[in-house]
């Protein structure tokens, strides 16, 4: 097969500062994955972390690891023990999969276990590639209606699933997002699909917040010197009443500060931005008011709604990407990531086609 003789172009991290394109074997699926051609790829700020910095918290970079992990692409050869897929199929990819059935997988939360694989995430390489090769349990087919962008789009989509979850989002709900970057936007999108009344959304940036505005904010504040207890005041005042949920997605010591202050008694704090490892936060008003805080780590069992949501054409993501350019011009690509031109940069990884 021709095919399995191409190039494989790759984006690989050596280490902090030293990002290269690489042509790297094409993979051979083992019994239980699938071979990918990959479509779309989008840049998150982990990748362009792991670029700067060669580490994200405990994962450190060691030796040469391809970035990427938004990802979806076309079946092109099936592992032997592979039966729900078959080549021509569109699939968006799961970055995460269990390699052990442990205590965490019996009781549905994969995401929390020690062994787990993830793409780019050091040692394991990611899919910022042109042929990649993925558990098939963790590649779920797409509808003719949903487009590959979309697709790739699942896995940010699946952050703002999980932590709406987590935070309890529901019919009604007065919600506080702070930071309106990819993540906040995506919390932003389902928490009003599963019901969310009214959301607040705060950023530093001018063009993220009329971006929030466009995709379905209630209302928008732009941060400029004002105190956490003084944020807390203001989103007071727009909604009426405190935000029964909040969706801290920034990691910025100040912000989760307003995240407790603004958050009403009994109500939950949602911890998605990463931060220091160290903050100063008011724990005493958190635990005297009954503020639950919650972390989360990625996400588990969300693929199958995400899809669900987009098929419906109940949830649009489409405006969250701004910039495209071929795997080629990655270094270009991720340039622009990291001056936070834009929302969401995709890399478009299949040279015969550069479709959405």
């Amino acid at each position: 097969m021709a095919e399995q003789r191409a190039e494989n172009l790759s984006v690989v991290l050596h280490r902090a500062g030293d990002l290269r394109l690489e042509n790297r074997p094409v993979p051979e699926p083992g019994p239980n994955e699938v071979l990918l051609r990959m479509h779309s790829v989008g840049i998150c700020g982990s990748d362009v972390h792991y670029w700067q910095h060669g580490r994200t918290g405990d994962f450190i970079v060691k030796k040469p690891m391809v970035l990427g992990h938004e990802a979806s692409g076309t079946v092109i050869k099936v592992g032997s023990s592979v039966t729900h897929l078959k080549p021509g199929d569109r699939v968006a990819i799961e970055p995460g999969a269990p390699r052990d059935i442990d205590e965490f997988c019996k009781i549905g939360r994969y995401n929390l276990s020690p062994t787990i694989f993830f793409c780019a995430t050091p040692p394991d390489d990611g899919n910022l590639c042109r042929y990649y090769a993925h558990n098939a349990s963790f590649c779920y087919k797409l509808p003719d209606n949903i487009t590959f962008e979309e697709g790739a789009l699942i896995e940010p989509l699946s952050v703002g699933i999980h932590a709406c979850r987590r935070g309890g989002v529901t019919l009604g709900s007065k919600v506080l997002i702070c930071g309106a970057g990819p993540i906040g936007l995506v919390c932003l999108l389902v928490a009003k699909t599963m019901g969310a009344a009214q959301v607040v959304i705060t950023d530093l940036s001018t063009s993220r917040l009329e971006k929030a505005k466009e995709i379905g904010a209630d209302f928008t504040i732009q941060i400029k010197k004002e105190t956490p207890k003084d944020m807390a005041c203001m989103v007071q005042g727009l909604l009426n009443c405190m935000p029964d949920i909040t969706m801290e997605c920034s990691g910025a010591e100040a912000s989760i500060q307003t995240g407790i202050y603004a958050t009403r008694s009994g109500g939950t704090l949602v911890l998605v931005g990463l931060g220091p490892e160290m903050v100063h936060v008011p724990i005493v008003n958190a635990a005297v008011r009954e503020v639950d805080i919650k972390g989360i780590f990625r996400y588990c069992n969300t693929w199958p709604m995400a899809i669900a949501m987009l098929a419906s054409k109940r949830v649009d993501v489409k405006p969250l990407v701004t910039h495209r350019f071929p795997l080629e011009k990655a270094l270009e690509a991720f340039e622009t990531t990291k001056k936070g031109l834009g929302v969401k940069v995709i890399l478009k990884c299949d040279p015969s086609d550069q479709n959405p």
